[in-house]
């Protein structure tokens, strides 16, 4: 049995990587920008709740219980959790997850190398019925003891009462919906946030969304930060808008605490943009491989390291379908992307204003 892989190891239809870090692996093996990344498969997770008896817990726990039953999700939640968080992991799981963590250390020359551990079900990011954002991520994590606990916490968030009521309702079962775990080296983040090749809102494809932030993007992830929204022509991908954010919090690494924190933003720094037009023709190039590579629409994560250099490409670290946007509405062609183009430009080299 294989509990962990290297993106490098990962094919295009290994369902044991999830979908996360499976579409991770497929950024990687198209020449996109990733950091470097195993996968611990849910095989793992699956030898674990086998030998706990888990799924017999999970169903006395549910019983009588409707997808809309909060309360009573919450509690089972609690009950889920608690049972997988006692059970025994194998010392051949929790050895290959060490070595693996050391590899990682020793291929990124960095004693205690911080990352991220990402949940990464096998029903996260589906297309039909994305789950995407129901299931735990922890940044900055450092040390072996860290990371096999951030693992733990990722496998019960599983068990989150949202997820439940969602399978629940999308008829989904929770036996086959194991979680693989990816641990990712934690690119030091300058800024990050979300980039749409699409407007996700209003569905129209002339238009290419980036939103922005400084630091980590959890704070953005989490809605808890108002971010630089910029809206950019696909044709001639010239800056239309350019809408800055009064940034009032910020995800920073705290290295005393061991991971990653919300702090509040220095009020120097509130009104900053975040990007320059070098960097927004940077995440453009970025999103719209992204789209070619999937076929459709593509939603992306990124990163603007602090070692970015002009030029380098932005790092991704996710990528999945747009899947809420609406088609574009009846006069949407009545919409002038040159006109636009020509009020809103800014001149390349100085932020748009």
């Amino acid at each position: 049995m294989t509990f962990v892989r290297w993106l490098n190891e990962i094919g295009p239809d290994d369902q044991t990587a999830g979908g996360k870090m499976s579409r991770l692996a497929d950024l990687a093996r198209a020449g996109f920008e990733v950091p470097d990344a195993f996968v611990v498969t849910s095989v793992a997770y699956q030898t674990v709740a086998a030998n706990c008896a888990l799924g017999a817990v999970i169903e006395r726990a549910l019983a009588g219980i409707g997808p809309d039953d909060f309360d009573e999700l919450a509690a089972a939640e609690t009950r889920i959790r608690e049972h997988l968080a006692a059970a025994p992991v194998p010392a051949e799981i929790t050895d290959a997850i060490a070595q693996a963590y050391e590899d990682l250390c020793v291929r990124r020359r960095e004693v205690r190398l911080p990352v991220a551990v990402r949940s990464s079900s096998s029903t996260e990011d589906a297309v039909a019925a994305s789950s995407a954002g129901q299931y735990d991520t922890y940044l900055g994590l450092a040390g072996t003891a860290a990371v096999l606990d951030g693992i733990r916490r990722c496998w019960g968030s599983l068990f989150g009462a949202r997820a439940l009521g969602y399978r629940m309702r999308h008829d989904l079962s929770h036996a086959d919906s194991p979680m693989a775990v990816g641990v990712v080296e934690l690119v030091q983040a300058r800024a990050s946030g979300v980039a749409f090749s699409v407007n996700p809102v209003t569905g129209r494809r002339d238009r290419l969304v980036v939103e922005a932030t400084f630091g980590y993007g959890e704070a953005l992830v989490q809605g808890l930060v108002n971010p630089d929204h910029v809206e950019i022509g696909r044709t001639d991908r010239r800056v239309l808008s350019y809408k800055v954010g009064d940034k009032r919090l910020v995800s920073t690494m705290d290295h005393q605490a061991g991971h990653v924190v919300e702090v509040e933003m220095p009020a120097s720094m509130r009104r900053l943009h975040v990007l320059d037009a070098e960097e927004i023709d940077a995440l453009v190039e970025a999103v719209i491989a992204a789209e070619e590579m999937l076929g459709q629409p593509a939603d992306v994560e990124w990163v603007l390291a602090r070692h970015r250099r002009p030029g380098d490409p932005a790092t991704l670290v996710q990528v999945r379908p747009v899947t809420t946007a609406v088609e574009p509405a009846p006069d949407a062609a009545a919409w002038n992307p040159a006109a636009s183009a020509l009020k809103y430009a800014f001149t390349p080299g100085r932020p748009p204003s």
